[in-house]
């Protein structure tokens, strides 16, 4: 489900913020991109955004901007640089060289001069805090989408459920039409019927164009959308299941029509489920 939300925090360390992004996807799959400082927490990140939400691609990016007026604390490695001025001497020793060091020489060799160890836990916990705040604001943003696909879900199902009651008070008059057809044919080739054998050719020929149970099938299946729409859990799985169902039951009524209003039904119907459909792939 689509979903946006950023969320920003101003620490005495620096800034942080976060951006989270969601759009349409059959499984969860997160996409995190962190400072270097806080690359340590993405399996405590990644965790608390599977606990929110269950379905959708995400972008999650956690930006660490640091508060440049606050001194850094330099640190000497005093013995690296003891073993490097005793190996300056020793070449100079060898080659007869007696200018002196450069200090500024040395301090730029690595790992001679380095940044203070921070503590970073309480960065860290911000970094986790901040982010179950953004990630409730992504999931009223994705809520606010939902209650607009479920109207337009509602409106599709209703309009399945219009046409299987349609095409139920069409059945009737079928099946009287399909025993006056019947009738017409041996009225052309003037033989008059045998009444038990013509009841049982009419009895085959409705057998085959039956589709009271795709019809019940139908309606139940919606009413199980319906239900399925009206809980608080996540339902996408259910919903992409219960379309299977729908478009089983809508292809099996129309190959037995024996009648041009339900062929259209059944084509209608299809129309429906195939939105639903498109609309399922974006629900939780």
């Amino acid at each position: 489900m689509t979903g946006f939300a950023r969320s920003e925090l101003t620490l005495t360390q620096g800034v942080l913020s976060w951006e989270l992004r969601s759009v349409n996807h059959r499984y969860l799959e997160i996409s995190l991109r962190l400072p270097d400082e806080l690359r340590s927490l993405e399996g405590d990140l990644r965790q608390a955004i599977n606990t929110k939400l269950r379905r959708g691609k995400v972008d999650a990016t956690l930006v660490y901007r640091a508060d440049t007026g606050r001194e850094s604390s330099l640190e000497l490695n005093e013995p690296l640089l003891d073993r490097l001025v005793e190996q300056v001497g020793r070449v100079r020793r060898r080659t007869g060289d007696i200018a002196g060091i450069d200090a500024m020489e040395l301090l730029r060799w690595p790992g001679v001069v380095r940044e203070t160890e921070r503590d970073l836990s309480p960065l860290q916990d911000a970094a986790v805090t901040l982010l179950n705040s953004t990630l409730e604001q992504l999931c009223n943003s994705r809520a606010s989408e939902g209650a607009r696909l479920k109207d337009l879900m509602l409106a599709r199902c209703q309009g399945i459920s219009a046409l299987v009651t349609q095409v139920s008070a069409r059945l009737p008059e079928v099946r009287e039409r399909i025993r006056a057809r019947l009738l017409d044919r041996l009225s052309v080739i003037a033989v008059a019927p045998n009444q038990e054998r013509f009841e049982q050719e009419l009895l085959l020929a409705l057998q085959r164009m039956d589709v009271d149970e795709e019809l019940d099938r139908l309606q139940g299946h919606v009413s199980e959308v319906l239900s399925a729409l009206d809980g608080d859990e996540a339902v996408g799985r259910r919903l992409d299941f219960l379309m299977q169902e729908l478009n089983r039951e809508a292809n099996t009524l129309s190959s037995k029509s024996q009648d041009l209003e339900t062929t259209r039904a059944a084509v209608e119907i299809k129309v429906l489920i195939e939105q639903l459909r498109e609309q399922v792939q974006n629900v939780e």
